[in-house]
């Protein structure tokens, strides 16, 4: 199975002041994960492609403020975003910047038969000029990276 492209609603309660969402999920079958389990598989070990990417990126945004590496939290990291809520069905991680706040909501359900759906939503608020210019600028790679990561599910396991 591939992951597809659904409708991400706003607002969302977990972000009330997003501006923009998007939101992928993908069919799992013969295995149930809790939602922290699926981000660790998803965010723990990134492909080599991704992981260059991101350096990539740190080295561009770093000198223009943005963040490179995650605060502290107080539920620990998953992959480099900090924890703010994991529970069985939905996994919330994420933080705040001078330019935008984004969240990246994790969540399983029943599927059919012997399945799961695990779905991927990403909330961001943009903050400023700068913030809507990024965000631009890296949402062609957001979507490539955010569906190939949940597709590693299935790799995985």
């Amino acid at each position: 199975m591939r992951p597809r492209s659904v409708a991400a609603h706003l607002p969302n309660a977990i972000l009330p002041e997003a501006d923009w969402a998007d939101r992928y999920e993908l069919l799992i079958l013969n295995e149930q994960l809790t939602a922290g389990e699926a981000a660790r598989r998803m965010l723990g070990q990134l492909p080599a492609w991704v992981r260059a990417f991101l350096a990539l990126r740190n080295r561009i945004v770093s000198p223009v403020g943005l963040k490179t590496a995650a605060p502290a939290a107080d539920r620990g990291l998953i992959g480099f975003f900090p924890v703010l809520l994991d529970d069985k069905r939905k996994a919330v991680l994420g933080f705040d910047d001078r330019h935008l706040d984004f969240r990246i909501i994790v969540d399983v359900r029943e599927g059919p038969a012997d399945s799961q759906v695990v779905g991927v939503t990403t909330l961001v608020r943009r903050r400023n000029l700068f913030g809507r210019i990024y965000l631009a600028l890296v949402t062609p790679f957001h979507k490539t990276i955010v569906p190939a990561l949940l597709a590693g599910l299935n790799e995985r396991r």
